[in-house]
């Protein structure tokens, strides 16, 4: 597996990131079938949330992989905080604190890699959250710091106040779900592409060297489906199709191959609970499409150039 610089950080990671929202879908053995898969292809970095399967999945996850101190050394564990189902979100210092030790009590471990704040607090007050970094840093507990789903001016806010760096933005982003990258493209353009500005939040993170790890590669709009194989996404389908047998490598490799292409070196979080298909995403590290294949595939999922 391709290891790639985590941010601003000392931390490398595999370029793909085993997500594990799902897992709570799998019996505990079959859950210990895909972790263990997962390790033999390299893929050591898992990513979890307090909210995933209201904990269960954190839970399970542990019990699966049977964690000991020995097993953890193998292991790097992102988790994320801040939402709060049926209330919005809290990035209190209280509750940073608070969803941290249940996740690490959960997981069976006395530390993250990483921890996420999940989605923008409109209430936030950047302070509190840098004393809660303070503490989770140097009780131990947390070794690097990042945020899902925040753009640039929100990172910027934090880092104000925050003295950790920012080492991560999780974003979506794949072929059928593109606007990270269309909104770079369309500068000076009056098209609906330009309608809604995230702040050039891709090209910020490049320059502040933050990695963008990228939410449902294989997903169209938010949590509608898989494009691939998708009757709605023909034209992206049969170019994806013809790419994937000219490689000999599955159709699913070619759509994580096209979003490791881009030079913002992002890191792929997976969805999949299926071994097999996480073959598929992992080898896709091994290929580098052509500036033509990834053009072609950009416009056949019906995103425009100026």
């Amino acid at each position: 597996m391709r290891i790639i610089k985590v941010g601003p950080s000392g931390l490398q990671a595999p370029v793909i990131a085993v997500g594990c929202m799902r897992i709570n879908t799998l019996t505990k053995s079959e859950a210990e079938r895909f972790i263990k898969s997962a390790l033999d292809m390299g893929a050591c970095f898992f990513d979890h949330a307090d909210i995933y399967g209201n904990g269960i999945c954190e839970t399970l996850f542990a019990e699966a992989v049977g964690m000991t101190p020995a097993v953890r050394e193998t292991l790097q564990l992102q988790s994320k905080c801040g939402i709060r189902p049926g209330i919005g979100y809290d990035f209190s210092q209280a509750h940073i604190l608070k969803s941290v030790e249940a996740s690490l009590k959960r997981l069976k471990t006395e530390y993250l890699d990483v921890l996420l704040l999940h989605r923008p607090d409109a209430l936030m007050e950047p302070e509190a959250v840098a004393e809660a970094f303070g503490i989770l840093q140097s009780s131990g507990k947390v070794r690097h710091f990042g945020v899902s789903n925040q753009n640039a001016l929100h990172i910027q806010l934090l880092q104000k106040y925050v003295k950790q760096p920012i080492v991560i933005n999780q974003l979506q982003l794949s072929l059928a779900h593109a606007n990270l990258i269309s909104q770079g493209l369309q500068v000076n353009m009056g098209n609906d592409a330009t309608a809604r500005p995230d702040g050039s939040t891709l090209d910020f993170c490049r320059l502040k060297d933050i990695t963008v790890q990228t939410w449902s590669p294989l997903q169209y709009g938010t949590f509608k489906g898989t494009f691939l194989g998708n009757p709605l996404f023909p034209k992206l389908n049969e170019k994806i199709d013809r790419i994937a047998e000219e490689y000999a490598v599955s159709p699913t490799t070619i759509a994580l191959a096209w979003l490791l292409r881009h030079p913002a070196q992002l890191q792929p979080v997976t969805g999949t609970m299926q071994v097999e298909r996480l073959k598929d995403c992992v080898q896709a590290a091994d290929i580098t499409l052509s500036r033509e294949e990834w053009y072609e595939l950009y416009l056949a999922a019906g995103n425009i150039l100026p």
